[in-house]
């Protein structure tokens, strides 16, 4: 424990020494935000409860925003470690499995909290979103954030046992991130997609991680606009438990210093 906690500050360090990275999983959420608030026309929602397009596109980032931190960030720096011998090196010394997790982990939650809240911030400030007032709202943001958060990050880390190198692990996660958002209604309203696209949507986390966020920052009346007609938290919660479930099963099973075939 106590050296896994120490790590975490060595993880946060090297993350925000990356600039590539820095811009790609922890901004790039904020850029894209800045441009559909820019770019779309207001007039999200029903007749007469219209909301702006920064408050419309909000949730979605801010469920994006976990998914890059934690599930493309997680993946293809365990990746890199592992091809460039880094791994291989830590296996060598007191750090064990479960610090090194907990460095990895820590870094994945510090960051999206920082991300998350920058979201929010320039949102309201820039944009003058209207933010929730209601504590349960909150309450809801925190256990999808929390929950969302590290079943990203356990994805990740099994993740990272598929590409080959390090070279091909960007080639290997950003193309399955990217169907993942233009599939789960981040960027496309859900309800507009054809109903064989959301049921393969439906399978995964970031769908009911948006839908989530949407519960949090959009009107009471949006529910209405999902398949369902509510906002099925309790799904959500279920199916985020469940990939979570995978994701430890597949880090148990995948995990390894080196690669064996290396």
């Amino acid at each position: 424990m106590r050296l896994g906690v120490s790590r975490i500050g060595f993880e946060v360090r090297s993350y925000f020494r990356q600039g590539d990275t820095l811009f790609f999983t922890f901004l790039f959420p904020l850029v894209l935000l800045l441009i559909f608030s820019v770019v779309a026309s207001d007039g999200f929602g029903p007749p007469g409860e219209e909301i702006s397009s920064a408050a419309y596109y909000l949730p979605g980032m801010v469920a994006a925003g976990v998914l890059l931190s934690g599930l493309q960030n997680m993946s293809i720096d365990i990746a890199m470690e592992r091809s460039d011998g880094t791994l291989k090196r830590l296996a060598g010394t007191p750090l064990s499995p479960v610090s090194y997790f907990i460095g990895k982990l820590g870094q994945v939650m510090i960051t999206g909290i920082l991300q998350s809240a920058l979201l929010i911030v320039v949102a309201a400030t820039v944009f003058g979103v209207e933010l929730p007032t209601d504590p349960e709202r909150w309450l809801t943001f925190t256990w999808v954030f929390l929950l969302g958060v590290t079943t990203c990050a356990i994805l990740g880390i099994g993740l990272s046992a598929v590409p080959r190198t390090g070279r091909s692990a960007a080639a290997v996660v950003i193309p399955i991130v990217l169907i993942l958002q233009f599939i789960s209604g981040v960027y496309i309203a859900f309800s507009s997609l054809p109903d064989w696209l959301q049921n393969v949507a439906s399978v995964f986390p970031l769908k009911w991680l948006a839908q989530g966020m949407r519960s949090v920052f959009l009107p009471e009346s949006f529910a209405s606009v999902e398949p369902s007609g509510t906002w099925q938290h309790g799904l959500t919660l279920i199916v985020t438990l469940l990939w979570l479930v995978v994701g430890l099963i597949a880090v148990r099973l995948t995990f390894r210093w080196i690669r064996k075939d290396a």
